[in-house]
């Protein structure tokens, strides 16, 4: 298919920004229960249509919950739908919430005590992410009740739009490294985790780089990213795995999160560094996976990351 003329996709770049600065604005100026019913119906309608990016959902959840059937993995497939675009109505209306709002829709389970000492004695933590729950209101949280955050945003298309994300993430006490071809993005968050007391949370259930590792997600070969045990090994950062699911689980007002931090895992000192951040990786991995078998609906992952669905764009080996 040929790509639109330069004028054509400058006006349809233009299109999307100011319809999405108009959603934003119209979002946080409706009221709660009706902007989070408006974006429900959304994601029914889009379940009904299908679509590329419902499909792969879809599969994605097939390979994590093989015990449902057609029925079932359809009604999962919708609460995932429905999840996903919470997020997106959590995401506009998150500029509009006061310091004392955020912290009331925040739980907290697991290694928490820790995590906070290892910060009050100036150590540097990576957080091992999965694209689970709000990831946007555990940072914005993190940001004001742990440390400065410091992240890397996959771009988006139109670079206009990118920007607008990045004032809105910023906005929310972030510093936000692009993920950009031919810039050492690894090398980055590698100097800013060698800051006593960094915090650096990173979305790492996709391989984006072509230098991630197989390991098992869910009893299935997935591409994953290594960098977080990477960087873990090689500045002595604590390798936490986290993952976010709302809390509870159904309903159409905002609803709080429940970040959950796992127990640190060790990233490694022996000669054979690519087995320590293999073992490291699997470690973080199994931390999601059980969060991602227990809450699918909460796991928006539609790309591609199981290594049977990658066909020729898996690389060889770790």
């Amino acid at each position: 298919m040929a790509r639109p003329a330069p004028s054509r996709k400058r006006a349809q770049d233009a299109a999307t920004v100011l319809a999405f600065k108009a959603g934003w604005r119209a979002v946080r100026a409706l009221p709660e229960p009706a902007a989070y019913a408006l974006f429900e119906k959304i994601a029914d309608v889009l379940h009904r249509r299908g679509g590329k990016d419902v499909e792969r959902m879809r599969s994605n959840y097939a390979r994590v919950r093989p015990e449902l059937d057609a029925a079932a993995l359809d009604d999962l497939t919708r609460e995932g739908l429905r999840s996903y675009f919470r997020y997106w109505c959590d995401a506009f209306r998150l500029q509009s919430l006061s310091h004392d709002d955020l912290r009331s829709l925040v739980r907290t389970t697991g290694a928490i005590d820790q995590v906070r000492a290892d910060l009050a004695t100036g150590e540097s933590i990576v957080l091992y992410l999965g694209h689970l729950g709000n990831w946007d209101i555990a940072g914005a949280w993190s940001a004001t009740e742990l440390a400065h955050v410091t992240t890397v945003a996959e771009r988006l298309e139109p670079d206009e739009l990118f920007r607008a994300f990045l004032e809105f993430r910023e906005g929310l006490g972030m510093t936000i490294i692009p993920l950009t071809q031919g810039v050492d993005v690894m090398g980055q968050v590698e100097a800013a985790l060698r800051v006593p007391g960094a915090f650096a949370p990173l979305l790492s259930d996709r391989d984006l780089t072509q230098r991630g590792v197989t390991v098992k997600l869910a009893g299935h070969d997935a591409r994953v990213a290594a960098g977080p045990a990477i960087l873990a090994r090689r500045t002595g950062a604590r390798l936490y795995p986290v993952t976010i699911t709302y809390d509870p689980p159904k309903g159409r007002a905002m609803r709080g999160i429940e970040i959950r931090f796992h127990d640190p895992v060790d990233a490694g000192s022996s000669p054979d560094m690519r087995a320590d951040v293999l073992a490291a990786t699997q470690q973080c991995v199994d931390a999601l996976s059980t969060a991602i078998v227990e809450r699918t609906e909460d796991w928006h992952m539609m790309q591609r990351v199981f290594v049977d669905d990658l066909g020729n764009r898996a690389p060889r080996g770790n």
